[in-house]
């Protein structure tokens, strides 16, 4: 049986922004099987020495499939996707564009997304990060540019399929669901609309809601 230790408490402002989901995202797409072992963040549970066992930059998620421990989002979904062999091509130069794809959305499209979020998460406790916003918007900008037009050939960033390239690229352009960036990109904001409208996002996030005691929808 495979156990992901995943958010149990967390901030109300990242609710709907974990990491987790990523993985949480994948499980139900693949219908495994798989338990929750709900983390308390807020209470300092992955700061203690048993889970820096499991993960020592003491981070969530980690999945621990009958004994074998991995972290790192973008490497758990590789690794179920392998496991499956669904979610991924079959051939090898397939696999390696997808595995290209789940690269440039956690390094490159992510990189000034996150820097962004946070910005708008710190608010006025954050004394540069109205200064550097408008730079990072730019630099989020560049990228969706190219996935905008990337998206005018394809309906997934890898080709005609749906694999765990879209879920983190899907996960990725959440961050700044509300942020006002993706309205000038209409086919990268459509692209993002069609993965999450897929059934297995959606009773993703009910469970993620129901464990972490939110209201329904306020995770979407």
């Amino acid at each position: 049986m495979i156990t992901l230790y995943g958010f149990g408490r967390v901030h109300s402002k990242v609710v709907g922004l974990t990491r987790d989901l990523r993985v949480l995202w994948a499980l139900e797409e693949l219908e495994l099987p798989y338990r929750v072992h709900g983390v308390d963040h807020p209470a300092g549970e992955t700061r203690g020495e048993a889970y820096r066992q499991l993960n020592p930059f003491c981070q969530v998620p980690v999945l621990d499939d009958d004994g074998f421990v991995l972290t790192e989002t973008g490497a758990i979904l590789l690794y179920l996707a392998e496991k499956t062999g669904r979610l991924m091509p079959t051939d090898f130069q397939g696999r390696a564009q997808v595995t290209r794809w789940c690269f440039a959305a956690l390094t490159t499209v992510e990189l000034p997304m996150s820097q962004l979020i946070m910005v708008d998460l710190l608010g006025d406790s954050d004394p540069t990060g109205a200064q550097r916003r408008p730079g990072l918007v730019k630099y989020a900008e560049h990228h969706l540019t190219t996935l905008e037009d990337l998206l005018r050939e394809r309906p997934y960033v890898a080709g005609e399929a749906f694999t765990v390239a879209d879920i983190l690229m899907t996960t990725v352009l959440r961050e700044v669901r509300n942020a006002g960036v993706l309205e000038g990109f209409p086919r990268v904001s459509a692209y993002r609309e069609r993965c999450e409208a897929r059934p297995a996002w959606r009773r993703t996030l009910e469970a993620y809601e129901q464990r972490l005691g939110v209201t329904a929808g306020s995770a979407r």
